[in-house]
């Protein structure tokens, strides 16, 4: 196998112990690359040290709101990912100015690249606090790091996710379930492809400095997600859609309850649909082909089916 140009080289994933950092930091390591994974909770990483070489892996501890903590992170880095964003708390330290100077500390520590992990349906002008936050983030980043790429995936799905299994589980433990926003599309991406997408970009310099939207092969409504989910389970379920005005007052009444199933910011994005624009290159840009969800459903469902993988179909 050819060696790739980020072998030996040290780059630092801030956020690098979530859903997506974990993708990310096993396609960088087998790549050669020294790998520093940098978080709030860096213990939640430790299970990547067997696929380190000696020396390959190192972690810090990290709060994007401790400048000190971020400049510690970064320095000597040759590359940096910020892969941090939330759902609530202050979103703008996080995810807004908080992005920009991250950026800004990477360019300081001498960074030749910078990669920023936004949203599909960022926009500084939304009402919504999420995608309000996360457009801020690109404007901040693109000033502090010019040279920065930035990508948006839509809803990312992978075997492990808190997306796909939210709605695996409830289908499984209910005989009815309401759907939210039963008509809003979705375009979900694989997480390896954005792992992947992360990857090209660091190694080669030509398709850096652009924003590229990833999103899946697919086009799906909620109520068809839920459906496929259910005959993945090989599961007879009552789908109850639900209208805007139930799901939105629902949404908005109880989604500051602890373990509520959606909040009011999350029914908005969802009743938008989360699809790419076309208007920006994509994962076929980054010489990705996208894999589409209908891939692995069948398989990853087999966790929820009656007995398991001794379940006998219904067919």
């Amino acid at each position: 196998m050819a060696s790739s140009a980020l072998a030996g080289k040290l780059v630092t994933l801030i956020g690098g112990s979530g859903f997506l950092g974990t993708y990310v930091a096993q396609k960088l390591l087998s790549k050669g690359a020294r790998l520093r994974v940098a978080s709030r909770n860096p213990d939640k990483s430790w299970h990547l040290k067997p696929l380190a070489n000696l020396g390959q892996l190192q972690f810090a501890r990290v709060d994007v709101r401790n400048p000190a903590s971020v400049a510690a992170a970064v320095a000597g880095a040759e590359a940096v990912v910020n892969l941090v964003g939330a759902f609530d708390g202050d979103l703008d330290a996080v995810q807004g100015r908080g992005a920009g100077r991250v950026a800004a500390l990477a360019r300081d520590a001498g960074a030749q690249s910078f990669v920023h992990v936004s949203a599909i349906g960022a926009n500084p002008d939304s009402e919504v606090g999420y995608q309000q936050s996360k457009g801020e983030g690109e404007k901040a980043v693109a000033a502090a790091f010019p040279d920065a790429t930035i990508l948006r995936p839509s809803i990312i799905f992978g075997e492990d996710d808190q997306f796909i299994n939210m709605f695996g589980r409830l289908i499984a433990s209910v005989p009815a379930m309401p759907v939210f926003a039963p008509e809003a599309k979705l375009q979900p991406v694989f997480v390896d492809d954005v792992a992947d997408a992360v990857v090209a970009v660091l190694e080669s310099p030509a398709l850096a400095g652009q924003t590229y939207e990833l999103a899946g092969p697919e086009t799906v409504t909620m109520l068809e997600l839920n459906q496929k989910i259910s005959a993945a389970q090989d599961r007879r379920r009552a789908f109850l859609p639900l209208p805007d005005f139930v799901g939105r007052t629902f949404a908005n009444a109880t989604g500051w309850m602890p373990g509520a199933p959606i909040s009011g910011d999350q029914y908005a994005m969802l009743a938008q649909g989360n699809v790419a624009s076309g208007q920006l290159p994509g994962l076929a840009n980054l010489g990705i082909t996208a894999k589409p969800l209908s891939l692995f459903l069948d398989r990853w469902m087999v966790r929820y089916r009656r007995h398991g993988r001794f379940h006998e179909s219904r067919a």
